[in-house]
């Protein structure tokens, strides 16, 4: 055998063979052929040795290549870490899924460590039959799967006054989008009996905080799960680990993690926080109450500050993100020019309810400046309003519920920048 024979002189010889007789076809975004490009016509070192065993990671992480994939903090916005938050990376995403490792984290007193053989749920209050389940007893109830968005109330909260942080992932990365295993809360009251007088549940946490808050019977009966699973393995420490509440479509502060306590009463409890989560500061004193339901939003992400255009004119992908807390996403428009035309994108992957959906809007960029704005239209009929259109309602006083369409304008270079548009 010669010098240069064997398989891998053969399979460099063809490569470089064809390329050069222009056997390879282009496409959208493809280097044209018998650019020579030493990536597709040389053996790589990959090509050439063993990669790990399979035992090498026995909980798999991603690849050192993805390290930039994480979720990050602005620790200017709170006075101490353990009662702070961190962000979803969403421009690094696609498809509906938050990978576990990235969910966004909000903590009032740090993320609990707690050992599920020594965890208990108890039940009391206005009910027939007061109960404590282990987590061996949840997980004999029937149990069931959905997906589900999770928002913070205060998520894009710093934008009400005008564009402040440049970057998705922290004007709109206190979300992420997970599937839940768990039991139905209405099987656990139906099995401690309700009392006809129980209109409320308080669920409590068994962290430092003692974090508490007042939910409606009526929702507590209908979609709200007890879960011990997300993706489909445990729950992560930081998201509430080894049980916590789901409410769906609801803001995330509900949502109780470390989840130890279930009272039921006949009104809402008074308690920290609680007037200033249940409720939105207008302009003129007066306060919107029980402001729950996360209503529908979206936002393109990318390209965005943090992913820039970087391939120049041509074939271009627009992608983002859509939820509403009341149902399916409809329909979502994008705009290339801050609002004079709107195109409908392309909705791609399950459409479910009270569900984050990826939507696409593909067209070829000539290089001019753009005004990046979606519009999320959900199953109600509901339009997402402008930032303008909530302020002229609802003023600036409140950090809450803010859903209005966002911007990015992206110059001749690619680069976007947080803007708003009047």
């Amino acid at each position: 055998m010669t010098k240069n024979s064997g398989p891998a002189a053969t399979r460099r010889g063809f490569l470089k063979a064809g390329l050069a007789a222009g056997g390879a076809l282009a496409g959208a975004g493809a280097a044209q052929a018998g650019s020579g490009d030493p990536a597709i016509t040389e053996i790589q070192p990959w090509n050439q040795e063993n990669g790990d065993p399979v035992d090498a990671y026995p909980y798999g992480m991603p690849i050192e290549y993805e390290k930039n994939v994480k979720r990050r903090t602005v620790y200017w916005l709170t006075a101490d870490p353990v009662s702070s938050i961190n962000f979803t990376p969403l421009h690094e995403l696609d498809g509906i899924i938050t990978p576990n490792g990235l969910c966004f984290e909000r903590h009032h007193s740090g993320a609990a460590h707690i050992d599920p053989a020594s965890h208990r749920l108890m039940i009391n209050g206005l009910v027939d039959k007061p109960l404590v389940f282990t987590m061996e007893d949840l997980k004999r109830f029937p149990r069931e799967n959905h997906v589900y968005f999770l928002e913070c109330a205060a998520n894009s909260g710093m934008e009400w006054r005008g564009a402040q942080l440049n970057g998705c992932q922290f004007t709109h990365g206190m979300i992420h989008n997970v599937m839940y295993t768990g039991v139905p809360l209405r099987l656990l009251l139906e099995e401690a009996g309700v009392r006809t007088n129980g209109k409320w549940i308080l669920a409590e946490g068994a962290d430092a905080a003692g974090m508490t808050r007042s939910i409606p019977i009526e929702k507590a009966l209908d979609d709200c799960l007890v879960a011990f699973k997300m993706n489909g393995e445990a729950l992560r420490k930081e998201q509430g680990y080894p049980v916590r509440l789901v409410v769906p479509g609801w803001e995330g502060n509900m949502w109780v993690k470390w989840l130890r306590r279930i009272e039921v009463g006949d009104k809402p409890w008074h308690h920290r926080e609680e007037t200033s989560k249940y409720t939105d500061l207008m302009a003129d004193g007066r306060a919107r109450r029980f402001t729950w339901v996360m209503d529908a939003k979206s936002v393109i992400t990318n390209p965005s500050p943090q992913a820039p255009l970087t391939h120049g004119k041509g074939p271009t992908i627009i992608t983002g993100m859509a939820w509403s807390g009341r149902g399916t996403i409809k329909r979502v428009d994008v705009t290339l020019d801050g609002g004079k035309n709107w195109h409908q994108a392309r909705i791609s992957g399950p459409s479910l309810d009270k569900s984050m959906h990826r939507f696409y809007f593909e067209f070829d960029w000539d290089g001019r400046p753009l005004l990046l704005q979606s519009r999320a239209i959900d199953s109600t009929g509901y339009v997402q309003p402008t930032k303008d259109e909530l302020r002229k309602f609802r003023g600036v006083n409140s950090i809450y519920h803010n859903n209005g369409i966002q911007t990015w304008y992206v110059n001749e270079k690619g680069e976007a920048e947080n803007v708003e548009v009047s």
